[in-house]
């Protein structure tokens, strides 16, 4: 399967297109090419939040870059859509952390 993703990145809009093993691979792998992080992912998981064929689901992603670790979660009834959300979540985390350590380390701390 192919995905095609755009994201806005630092107020730009950017986009990619990728081959994977699978839809949510190939997500995945297309957000990677856009923004160029170099995590690894250490966990996916799904699970249902509600009942029927319009349940809303959920998303957890572990990755790693590095010494950090950012989890992140998405929701939606398109599990792809959700998957693409946690995966975006973990990597915003994995920002913030690193943008933090970056704080410390120029202030001295």
């Amino acid at each position: 399967p192919t995905a095609t993703i755009t994201l806005e990145v630092g107020g730009e809009s950017r986009g990619a297109t990728a081959e994977g093993d699978g839809v949510v691979d190939a997500c995945f792998k297309a957000v990677e090419a856009i923004v160029a992080s170099s995590s690894k992912l250490l966990l996916y998981s799904v699970k249902n939040l509600t009942a029927g064929t319009d349940s809303q689901g959920e998303v957890s992603v572990r990755l790693q870059q590095n010494d950090r670790i950012g989890n992140g979660v998405g929701f939606d009834t398109d599990i792809v859509i959700a998957s693409v959300k946690a995966y975006v979540n973990a990597l915003n985390k994995l920002k913030t952390q690193g943008d933090r350590l970056s704080q410390k380390r120029g202030s001295g701390v």
